[in-house]
């Protein structure tokens, strides 16, 4: 084998791995956020596309036929397109919890800074998501989004592509997401239903108390008590589930 043929299959395994890390890299939480530059998020999955094809199972490619190279190229895009997609739905259960939370709280028209979130979100919404970025750094987690990165080759051989499989599990993530998302927002919906109730009563017993300037600050109070209360359950059962889902790709 001369040096230009070894260098060109080297060269189209790079691109292999790259076609499913990068595609990953763009939805990922952590990696993919909207915060982080396009050009720094580019350098970053070429360096860690670089850094894992020497381990990743990927042989040399061969040029010799176009067709095949460019369907592995497509099915290996559309392979990470889908881990970085239900990533990003499993992590979509924090904003929609901080919706409904800011919902429940009086907060819901507090526009907050839209970092990843979607659009209009809520100051809850946009600080829930980021506390559960940074957590996924404080506690190594983006280490083990990048062993499943790697590992995800056991799972979806290069080349291999399950759509009825992948379609399932898309649903299945919206399901868990929403799931969890309500797990979380289950005390702010009692909380929201007994404070208002006792509104209620109040104002049935005294007709001129201003319900709502009364009511809009100790509401407030007590869902941000209750947030700061419940936040480490709250994040620790994300990073669990989220953590759960990434071993299903080392399998």
């Amino acid at each position: 084998m001369d040096l230009e043929t070894f260098l060109v299959e080297q060269f189209l395994a790079f691109a292999l791995v790259f076609a499913r890390l990068g595609a990953a890299l763009m939805f990922m939480p952590g990696f993919g956020e909207q915060a982080v530059p396009v050009r720094h998020r580019l350098i970053f999955a070429l360096a860690l596309s670089a850094a894992l094809q020497p381990v990743a199972p990927v042989g040399p490619v061969s040029a010799a036929d176009p067709v095949a190279l460019f369907a592995a190229l497509g099915i290996e895009i559309a392979i990470g397109l889908w881990i970085g997609l239900v990533a990003r739905i499993l992590m979509s259960a924090l904003q929609f919890a901080g919706y409904q939370i800011g919902m429940v709280a009086g907060l819901a028209n507090a526009f907050g800074p839209q970092l990843g979130s979607f659009e209009g979100s809520t100051m809850v919404a946009s600080g829930l998501l980021m506390a559960g970025i940074a957590l996924i750094f404080a506690t190594d987690l983006h280490h083990v989004i990048i062993g499943a990165l790697l590992m995800s080759y056991d799972v979806f051989p290069v080349g291999l592509i399950m759509p009825g499989d992948m379609a399932d599990q898309i649903a299945r993530a919206i399901s868990s997401s929403f799931w969890i998302a309500v797990s979380i927002t289950a005390p702010f919906y009692v909380l929201g239903l007994l404070i208002n109730l006792a509104l209620g009563l109040a104002n049935k017993m005294l007709p001129t108390l201003p319900v709502f300037f009364v009511a809009v600050p100790g509401l407030i109070v007590a869902a941000l008590l209750v947030l700061a209360l419940s936040g480490p359950a709250l994040f620790t059962g994300f990073l669990q589930f989220f953590s759960d889902w990434l071993a299903t790709l080392t399998f």
